[in-house]
């Protein structure tokens, strides 16, 4: 009987030690959690990351092999390797002729566009980049419109039809998206898509000029395609 009571009593403290121990052990678990502290290392890139100049070379081949193009540079300021503004100057030509009315039109105007890319990749740091971003353009240019002249068809009589230094205004916007690499040095190349959608516009009496200068061919809306070549200064 004594001895049942003794083993009874040891049993009890040695539950009771048991539960101190687990209770000790615990909080000492939840105590080291709460010193684990998640720390992450600053951006110690400098704001200011350089300059870049570009030019693309889509617009030239147009001009070689079409009726219209553009010689085109541009100068953007890198921000972190994050944020890239942006201003693009060009020239735009065209000198077209319908083979079928022999009508011709002619033009040759400076344009630029304003705006922002923005580094889309994970590693900003990386040598690869893809970029999201917008413009705003404007150009302000004339058309020569010349024919050898229109048959009525009913009458039979011939109208000469010539329009010169027709004034035209036209603003748009582009949304872009960019990928490039750097290839050696400081050369980069890539691929830039373009979607231009046209704000509003002035246009002379004969109506809608044919090729806009930085734009292309007139309308509400198109895609654009653009390789450049890049400097990093």
């Amino acid at each position: 009987m004594l001895q049942r009571v003794h083993s009874s009593y040891i049993s009890r403290i040695a539950a009771v030690i048991s539960v101190i121990m687990l209770t000790f052990l615990t909080a000492n678990a939840q105590q080291g959690r709460k010193k684990v502290v998640m720390t992450v290392a600053p951006d110690t890139i400098p704001l200011f990351r350089g300059i870049a100049v570009s030019t693309d070379l889509v617009g030239p081949a147009q001009l070689a092999f079409g009726s219209y193009g553009q010689y085109q540079a541009a100068m953007r300021v890198n921000l972190k390797d994050k944020w890239f503004p942006i201003i693009e100057l060009g020239i735009g030509k065209a000198n077209a002729e319908d083979v079928t009315t022999k009508l011709t039109y002619k033009s040759t105007a400076p344009y630029g566009r304003i705006g922002m890319d923005w580094n889309l990749s994970k590693n900003k740091h990386d040598i690869y980049r893809v970029y999201g971003g917008f413009r705003y353009g404007y150009t302000s240019f004339k058309y020569d419109v010349n024919s050898p002249g229109i048959v009525d068809p009913i009458w039979g009589d011939k109208t000469d039809f010539n329009a010169k230094d027709v004034s035209c205004t036209y603003h748009w916007l582009e949304a872009v998206f960019t990928i490039d690499a750097k290839i050696f040095g400081p050369v980069r190349m890539g691929w830039s898509m373009r979607y231009k959608r046209r704000l509003f516009h002035t246009h002379g009496d004969i109506g809608e000029a044919w090729y806009v200068p930085g734009y292309g061919k007139s309308g509400n809306s198109r895609l654009g395609g653009e390789f450049n070549i890049t400097f990093e200064l």
